[in-house]
């Protein structure tokens, strides 16, 4: 009698689930940015500076709410640099030296040129020391380094406004109207803008590189503005040979342009059109510049 061996028994199958909808398409994949060093002379990437455009703006706010937190006078600040430079020269150098002679209403003349320096000079030197200033920044994520010098024309365009302002009550209370002049205005401020942005940017490179460049630049600043004659002097009172030459400074005839704008003055057009230029051109080569060495400021920072 043989005896079979016992057999196992098999597991039921499986129950199928019930056949569904066929898979949709998957989870859109993010676009790849590749962050390569620049080599050799780069240009401007417009459409990149266009979106990191919240980060410009913001930057610039936060330079203004900086700038006027917890300070007694407030926005008052941007008019006391110029009041107070033109008290000095009005009380001091216009009686002295006679440099007031032939021009009429003195104070109104010289505060109005020394708000437009007031917008050239603190534009350029917020921006010569800015990338320092924001080292944590630079050095930590990645966005177009141009932005941050590019970002303190926000505080000077907002220290112009209240500047200005006051220039329009001055100027009433003296009985001067700008007349079709007041047109040249905004041109005379975007140049002065531009201007000073690019110089700015070309220091603020150079101050990245080596910080001597920072106190030339304070001392720098000081000169450039005795250097600009239309500031506190009639261009009249000057020779012919210097008003030809003088408009290669950048700030000399964009200020004078700024200043008859405002006033109502003639516009020395040829002034006007050289120092342009100039600017221009010094606000080109400064962008290349930064642009060239830019990728090196995590480093030497």
């Amino acid at each position: 009698m043989s005896v079979g061996l016992p057999t196992r028994a098999e597991p039921p199958p499986a129950p199928q689930p019930a056949p569904g909808p066929p898979p949709g398409p998957g989870p859109a994949e993010l676009p790849v940015t590749v962050i390569e060093p620049q080599r050799g002379w780069a240009v401007v990437r417009v459409h990149e500076l266009w979106r990191y455009r919240e980060l410009l703006f913001f930057l610039a706010w936060r330079d203004v709410k900086i700038r006027y937190k917890q300070t007694v006078l407030g926005v008052a600040w941007a008019v006391a640099q110029p009041l107070a430079t033109m008290a000095v020269f009005a009380l001091f150098l216009g009686r002295a030296s006679g440099v007031a002679e032939g021009v009429e209403h003195y104070p109104l003349f010289v505060f109005a040129g020394m708000v437009g320096w007031a917008f050239f000079g603190n534009t350029i030197s917020a921006a010569g020391i800015s990338v320092v200033a924001n080292e944590r920044l630079v050095t930590k994520i990645y966005f177009p380094r141009l932005i941050i010098p590019l970002s303190t024309v926000g505080v000077g365009l907002f220290d112009l406004f209240i500047a200005t302002a006051l220039l329009a009550v001055m100027a009433a209370g003296y009985g001067v109207t700008p007349g079709w002049a007041a047109a040249v205005l905004p041109l005379a401020v975007l140049l002065l803008a531009v201007t000073a942005a690019g110089v700015g940017v070309l220091l603020s490179a150079l101050v990245v590189a080596q910080r001597d460049f920072k106190y030339v630049l304070t001392f720098g600043m000081q000169l450039w503005m005795f250097a600009t004659p239309c500031v506190y002097m009639s261009p009249d009172a000057l020779g012919p040979v210097a008003r030809a030459w003088l408009p290669l400074n950048p700030a000399y005839g964009l200020i004078q342009g700024f200043r008859a704008a405002a006033l109502g003055g003639p516009v020395d057009w040829y002034s006007f059109g050289v120092s342009a230029a100039v600017g221009l051109a010094l606000a080109a080569a400064g962008i290349v510049y930064f642009r060239r060495v830019e990728r090196t400021f995590a480093d030497n920072i």
